[in-house]
């Protein structure tokens, strides 16, 4: 395991993607947060609290998880250019056993995630703080819970990941795996929040638990206020970081058990 494990850094080292990955990471991070914070989310349509009380600063860096859909892409971009480039046969002459294959690719782009998710995160930090110093504003939060919203954020960044590799493992076409990622994660779940009595498992699809796990529930909120809809009141932090790991997990067991009946062509 150990030299398949070192074999997908190499070849992962031997491409862009990380470069790529890392530009994303900074801009994920700092965009939302940076142009909200100096802006001032209080002006904002409708208003949220200000960057000077803590429930405002925890707002404008939990916005973030909107764009967790970038690292899912990245694993799913990555897989299915083996599948593209038809690099993954080379892959599974040399290791018959892809179950043992897939599983290096899941835990090595399990760490690429918490490294993106790391980045993101401090990112969006620096950001928040170069508003506040930029604005003369004294942030509210405390410096452990803006860590360990930070953390959580990390954490959903290396869980999108794994859920896109699983998905390109799946799909192996990328214009498919792509499509599916975007328009589940960039179009779907937000359809499925505002339709009445579907939106009630809301909170059990991968954006509500990211959701509950980051407390960034103002999305949600605001669309029960405007619909007068029954979105299901968001999970404990926990419950929203369990749902997360079961959804990798069942993503990754699929997809280390699917390709083993599949052809590659």
């Amino acid at each position: 395991m150990i030299p398949l494990i070192k074999g997908e850094i190499t070849r992962l080292r031997s491409t862009r993607l990380p470069l790529w990955a890392l530009l994303a990471a900074v801009a994920s991070g700092a965009g939302l947060t940076g142009i909200l914070s100096l802006t001032g989310p209080e002006n904002a349509t409708p208003a949220m609290p200000g960057i000077d009380t803590a429930q405002g600063a925890g707002l404008v860096v939990g916005i973030a998880g909107l764009l967790l859909f970038v690292p899912a892409l990245i694993g799913t971009i990555a897989v299915t250019g083996e599948y593209r480039h038809r690099t993954i046969g080379t892959t599974f002459l040399v290791a018959p056993k892809r179950s043992r294959v897939l599983a290096a690719k899941l835990l090595v782009y399990g760490l690429c995630g918490v490294c993106y998710g790391a980045i993101a995160s401090t990112a969006s930090a620096v950001a928040l703080l170069g508003a506040a110093a930029v604005r003369g504003v004294d942030l509210a939060i405390a410096p452990g819970s803006l860590l360990f919203l930070l953390a959580k954020l990390a954490i959903a960044a290396a869980v999108y990941m794994v859920l896109g590799v699983a998905i390109g493992a799946l799909a192996r076409h990328q214009l498919v795996a792509v499509g599916i990622v975007l328009g589940y994660f960039y179009f779907l779940e937000y359809v499925l929040m505002i339709i009445p009595g579907v939106n009630s498992i809301y909170a059990f699809l991968p954006g509500g638990a990211t959701a509950s796990l980051t407390s960034f529930t103002f999305l949600t909120d605001t669309v029960a206020d405007q619909t007068s809809s029954g979105i299901l009141a968001p999970l404990p932090p926990l419950g929203g970081a369990l749902v997360l790991l079961g959804y990798a997990s069942v993503a990754a067991a699929i997809a280390a058990v699917v390709p083993l009946r599949r052809d590659l062509t």
